[in-house]
């Protein structure tokens, strides 16, 4: 009885070797996603949808941990994937109008350039793709640029979510005390 028993210990002990070896840490930026309408899944299941799903985004949380945000982690005037590990994605469920232009339904990347007063937000066709690090500005869908809004509150975890608007929706992305807004119309 005590060899099997032994036995299965040290067979445990190599499953969970295997499992540690395999598996990856916990990232440290976790990625989250957003739906317009808000909710959109649990609305689904719940048959409460007023209105069919328009987009999503997905996107990793970085933390502020003490670090400077916005020109300084994020440099004013470099194209920003806005997050961390992967580019930030968005996905458009039907055509929409972006800056007054045009974008198809469709999945793109979302990237801007960050000024202490402004940032250019960027549809672009690349997808699947690391950071901002093989940003092509050929592959633009559309830029357009809004004005920065400042926070009293500090947020700790960068965050992104949709809100209705006249005629469409906004996506607000917002961490630190810094807050942009991207409209999004029908």
């Amino acid at each position: 009885m005590k060899k099997a028993f032994l036995l299965l210990m040290i067979f445990q002990l190599f499953l969970f070797s295997l499992l540690a070896q395999t598996l990856p840490p916990v990232d440290k930026s976790p990625m989250d996603m957003g739906y317009y309408p808000a909710n959109y899944p649990v609305l689904k299941i719940q048959d409460k949808l007023t209105e069919p799903l328009a987009a999503r985004v997905v996107y990793s949380r970085p933390q502020k941990a003490g670090r400077t945000i916005f020109g300084g982690l994020v440099k004013y005037g470099e194209v920003w994937r806005i997050g961390a590990n992967e580019a930030t994605e968005i996905e458009f469920f039907k055509q929409v109008h972006i800056g007054g232009k045009k974008v198809p339904k469709g999945r793109y990347t979302l990237f801007a350039i960050v000024n202490e007063s402004s940032w250019t937000f960027i549809i672009n066709k690349e997808n699947d793709t690391w950071g901002s690090f093989r940003y092509d500005p050929k592959k633009d869908v559309v830029r357009t640029t809004v004005t920065v809004q400042k926070n009293d509150a500090v947020l700790e975890s960068l965050a992104m979510a949709f809100e209705k608007a006249t005629g469409g929706f906004n996506l607000i992305v917002a961490w630190d005390n810094v807050k942009a807004v991207l409209p999004v119309t029908f």
